[in-house]
């Protein structure tokens, strides 16, 4: 981690920033649209149902990054990984070591929970974030293709 980037894990009493870190990160995305979720579906999900963990980037003492985070599990590796929903730095603080800093946590996370991976997906456009994960030493899974049914198609495929 850099010297000036604090960490911490985030509490239900932050839950309106990490609402406004989800809407920036849909901004950039170009994904606005699709963003539903309020701070009572956050407050579920996250601290009553334990279901995902957010850590912060703290720039003098200011939430200047955040990644939201949940346990997945590998059948080859027989133990728990984590994945990384989603990582964002305010566009002013980007370049600063809050990003690779917040991904240095993560995998120290990992490691002090005995998980066998650290992984994440990323948009196929955005060149910055790709060429800043490569320069971490992270490699693109180019044999893999991830699927997603929601909505409607996930109540039709319940169903059936």
């Amino acid at each position: 981690m850099n010297g000036k980037t604090e960490i911490r894990f985030a509490t239900a009493q932050d839950i309106p920033i990490i609402l406004d870190f989800i809407k920036k990160l849909a901004e950039y995305e170009k994904m606005s649209d699709e963003v539903v979720a309020t701070e009572e579906l956050l407050n579920e999900w996250i601290f009553q149902k334990q279901k995902a963990e957010v850590i912060f980037a703290l720039e003098n003492g200011k939430e200047v990054g955040f990644a939201l985070f949940f346990h997945n599990f590998s059948t080859f590796l027989g133990k728990a990984g984590i994945y990384l929903e989603d990582l964002f730095v305010l566009s002013e603080y980007r370049g600063r070591g809050h990003g690779k800093a917040l991904l240095s946590r993560l995998a120290e996370i990992a490691c002090e929970r005995g998980c066998g991976r650290l992984e994440w997906s990323c948009l196929d456009w955005n060149k910055p974030s790709i060429d800043f994960y490569l320069s971490l030493g992270a490699s693109p899974m180019d044999d893999w293709t991830v699927y997603r049914v929601t909505g409607e198609k996930l109540i039709q495929l319940s169903q059936l």
